[in-house]
Parts: structure tokens; C-alpha cells; sequence
């Protein structure tokens, strides 16, 4: 009896100690986990407002480090939480920037072991996937030789991950495994700009449609400029850097300067390309929105002339430019198979808005905003005039069937006249009818087809 109760106190002696050992173990796993929450909450909020560029050392590059302060109350602690502070660097651009990632053995097989080629890039190959969801992306892989840090990477997915724009070609998803780097945008079934304007594989983009695309792409900039938090400058316009979606609509591409820029603000080197450099940048190599505009007007007269600035474009500017202080006789530097299909107030009216963009005192362009309204505005005085001269066609058409009409009727009234005199009526009807009516007879038979169709 008395080693029964014995056992008893020692069963229960036993189960105290190891519950009040739980107990302990669940109270540090608690403080340990609301630690990590706010310390994600830390994150979180200084990842939503962190700038881009900021005066002295660039803050983004210390972006993984920021919950690792030497006064932080988690490096004193215990050891066995830096494995899941590593983790949580790692996966917190997700969930802050809202871009999913990807798999390195996914992405592989959906660019056929990374054989899609589809494009090089400064910053390395572009590569077209099929995922198995049935999405078709376009994939960058960054050259090894880029000294693309771990840092600087979570850095530029935060930079791209905040930047939506129907005219930007949208980041959506990343890949960091294996020692490599990769960027997933929305694929562009397209091309290029430049693909269009310069390879006898596409057909001749009509006036029209090169207007579209420079509202496009001005809209684009326009967001970066203006609209985007805190801004960002692009470094790089060019007809290849600009993207045509399925219909034709054209979105800004390739931020790889906008984002070197951002990891290292103090490089010396003149980085661009040759010939949409602002002037201004290479003597004072200080880069500004105003640069962008500089790229954008040399943009601009490259959809006007099919010339790129490496085939002497500044050249067939400056001769334009001789008539009347550049604000008309833009004619001279069209490309030539357009043969005359544009209207020339309009292109004249764009050729000088283009010169002001690549004015060499920079505070004389405008900004992109007012670019957009430019543009918005001549596209919708163009519409206008054509409305109009296709409601004056409209009116000429029913005068002359007013005619006939009246014609016809008059024709039948004098039961008295000869058949000579009938014939002369109709000699004479024939004289009076316009040549322009042979349009008002196209329209009618349309209209005839139609009724019948309706039928």
C-alpha cells in the first residue's frame, strides 16, 4: 500500500515537471513568433516606403539586412532563430512586393531547358516559356557576370513589383535558385518597336498606327515620371526597348538602367545608348526626367523617319529643321513607303513637338505630361477633321442624289417633247453630274449591298 502511493506522488511529481517544461517551451515559441511578426511588420512598412534613390548611400542596398540592426534584440537571442530569420529574408519580398515565385526546374522545362531563345539583352538572354497553366511568359535570365547580388535582386523586384502600368511591360514573377536570377514579365507576342519599323518580316506600320504608339509609350513614362512612388527615371528609350502586346499596343520594356541606377547611384560611367544620349547627361553626367524626354523626341522622329539615330537620324533632323524654325515642311524626312498615306498638319505638328523634346537646354522641353496632352490632342482634332470631311462627303453624296432625283422627275413632264430634246437632257444631266460622284456611287452600292444583306 505504501509503495502504491509512492508511485503514485513520483507519476505525478513526473508529470509536473515535464508540463511545466511544455508550458515553457510554448511560452518561448509565443514570444519568439510575435517577434518575427513585428519584426515583419518593421519590414513591411520600410519595404513600402523605401526610396529608390536617396541622397548619400542607397538604402536598398542593405534591404535584407534591415531586421539584423546590431542593437536588435534577435541577434542577442538565441541561435537557433537565424535559420528561420534567413528564411523569412528570403520569402518576404513576396509577400510585401505581391510577386509570386517561381521554380528554377519549372521555368526549365517550360523554356525547353532554356532554349526559347527570343531576345538578348545587355543584362542577358530572354527566353520565351510555356508554363503548364497554359501562360506564356517571357523569362530574363541575368548574366552571371552582372554582379547581381542576392541584395540588389530583392532590391529590383521591389522596384519592378510596384510598378503597374498598362503601358509598361509588368514584372510577373522571379526565380533566385541555383546561383542564377531571373525575372518572368508578360510576354509580348509582337516584338519590338524597332522589329517592325526595320525587318522586311512585318509589314510597313501605317501613320496612324505609329501615332497610337507614341501616345503609348509616352503614357508609360508619363507613370514612371509622375506617377509612381518615388519616381523613376527610365535611362533607356528605344525603339527596342519598346514592346507590342497581340494588339498593337505598345508598353515601355527593360529597366536594367533604372535599375543600376538604383544599386549603384555614384557609377561614373556614361551608360545609355548611342545616339538617344541627352547631351546634357554625357557633359554633367547627371541623368534626369528631363533625359528621358531627350530619348523619347529622338523616339519620336525615328517613327517619322524609319531611321534609327546610327543611321544618321540627328542629320535628317537638322534638315527639317531649316524650314520655318522647325514648326513646318516636316515632309521632307517622312519615310518614303508611307507614299504620302499621313496627313501633314498632323505630322507637322508631332515633328515639332519632337524638336522641343531634344531642345539642348533641357528646362526648355516639356514633360511628359504635357506630351500626352500634345499627343491627346492632335489625335483628337485629327478625328474631328475626319468626322467632318466624312460628313461633308455625306452631304455631297445626297445633293447629287437630290439631283438625279429632280432630274429624273423632270425629265417625264412635257409629254409634248421629241426624242432629240430628251436626248439632249440627258447630255446635258450627264455634263453637270461632278467627278466626285463616282464616290457617292461606291457608297451607294455599298449601301445596296447592305439593304440586301439585311435582307
Amino acid at each position: 500500500m505504501k509503495g502504491e502511493s509512492c508511485g503514485l506522488i513520483s507519476g505525478i511529481s513526473i508529470g509536473l515537471v515535464i508540463g511545466v517544461i511544455l508550458a515553457v517551451l510554448a511560452l518561448f515559441c509565443f514570444r519568439c513568433h510575435r517577434k518575427r511578426s513585428q519584426i515583419g511588420t518593421r519590414s513591411s512598412r520600410r519595404a513600402a516606403t523605401i526610396p529608390i534613390r536617396a541622397n548619400g548611400a542607397d538604402s536598398c542596398t542593405n534591404l535584407s539586412d534591415s531586421t539584423l540592426a546590431p542593437e536588435s534584440p534577435v541577434k542577442s537571442g538565441c541561435n537557433c532563430m537565424f535559420s528561420c530569420l534567413d528564411a523569412f529574408r528570403k520569402s518576404y519580398v513576396v509577400s510585401v512586393a505581391g510577386i509570386p515565385e517561381y521554380s528554377y526546374k519549372d521555368l526549365q522545362k517550360a523554356t525547353d531547358n532554356f532554349t526559347t531563345l527570343i531576345g538578348q539583352g545587355a543584362f542577358g538572354p530572354v527566353y520565351k516559356a510555356e508554363m503548364s497553366s497554359g501562360q506564356t511568359f517571357a523569362v530574363k535570365m541575368l548574366a552571371t557576370d552582372s554582379k547581381q547580388g542576392e541584395k540588389e535582386f530583392q532590391a529590383e523586384v521591389m522596384l519592378l513589383g510596384r510598378l503597374h502600368h498598362r503601358n509598361l511591360v509588368n514584372l510577373v514573377g522571379f526565380c533566385a535558385e541555383k546561383g542564377q536570377h531571373m525575372l518572368i514579365y508578360v510576354y509580348m507576342s509582337k516584338g519590338s518597336l524597332a522589329s517592325h519599323l526595320y525587318s522586311e518580316n512585318h509589314e510597313l506600320l501605317s501613320w496612324d498606327l505609329r501615332v497610337y504608339i507614341a501616345l503609348d509609350v509616352a503614357r508609360g513614362l508619363e507613370y514612371l515620371h509622375d506617377g509612381a512612388v518615388p519616381p523613376v527615371i527610365h535611362r533607356d528609350i528605344k525603339s527596342s526597348n519598346i514592346l507590342l502586346d497581340h494588339s498593337m499596343r505598345a508598353r515601355v520594356a527593360d529597366f536594367g538602367l533604372s535599375r543600376e541606377e538604383m544599386v549603384d547611384r555614384n557609377a561614373a560611367n556614361i551608360r545609355g545608348t548611342f545616339g538617344y544620349l541627352d547631351p546634357d547627361y554625357i557633359s554633367t553626367r547627371n541623368f534626369t526626367k528631363k533625359s528621358d524626354v531627350y530619348s523619347y523626341g529622338m523616339l519620336l522622329f525615328e517613327l517619322i523617319a524609319c531611321r534609327n539615330p546610327q543611321q544618321g537620324l540627328m542629320e535628317y533632323v537638322e534638315l527639317g529643321a531649316m524650314n520655318a524654325e522647325g514648326k513646318v515642311g516636316w515632309e521632307e524626312i517622312v519615310d518614303s513607303r508611307l507614299e504620302g498615306k499621313f496627313d501633314v498638319r498632323e505630322l507637322n505638328e508631332i515633328a515639332a513637338l519632337a524638336y522641343k523634346c531634344i531642345n539642348s537646354v533641357p528646362k526648355k522641353r516639356p514633360s511628359m505630361r504635357d506630351i500626352v496632352q500634345v499627343l491627346s490632342r492632335i489625335l483628337k482634332l485629327n478625328q474631328n477633321r475626319r468626322h467632318h470631311d466624312k460628313k461633308s462627303l455625306s452631304a455631297t453624296a445626297d445633293e447629287v442624289s437630290i439631283d438625279m432625283d429632280q432630274s429624273e422627275t423632270k425629265t417625264p413632264v412635257s409629254p409634248s417633247a421629241t426624242a432629240d430634246e430628251v436626248s439632249i437632257d440627258m447630255d446635258q444631266l450627264e455634263v453637270q453630274t461632278p467627278v466626285s460622284n463616282c464616290h457617292w456611287q461606291e457608297e451607294f452600292m455599298d449601301s445596296v449591298d447592305t439593304c440586301e444583306v439585311s435582307r
